[in-house]
């Protein structure tokens, strides 16, 4: 990994079809509820970050693979860290929806 392996963005697209093919593995969406109701992706669940501490009553298991995504990546970027200061061991922050190319759920 070089320094600018660090500085590129991540990709959400090369995310969600990481997701699609991981066993067990949850898409979790960090916006507000409002922006999830206006467009999401399918089999998304929406926890904004402000409410993450939620996210134990869905995912109880700590090794369950998080896929974690927001509108462009910031508020992902800190949902991740404060899920590992949690102890899921498998999260990975996936940029954000708006550089999405696939089909948006209402």
């Amino acid at each position: 990994m070089s320094i600018f392996d660090i500085l590129r963005p991540a990709d959400i697209n090369k995310g969600v079809e990481e997701f699609r093919r991981e066993n067990n593995a949850v898409l979790l969406d960090v916006r507000t509820a409002q922006e999830y109701s206006q467009g999401h992706i399918s089999g998304s669940i929406n926890i904004p970050l402000d409410s993450l501490d939620k996210i134990n009553k869905l995912v109880s298991d700590k090794s369950v693979p998080l896929y974690v995504h927001c509108l462009s990546g910031a508020r992902s970027g800190r949902a991740v860290s404060e899920l590992k200061s949690m102890g899921y061991e498998k999260v990975k922050n996936i940029g954000g929806i708006g550089s999405y190319r696939g089909e948006i759920a209402v």
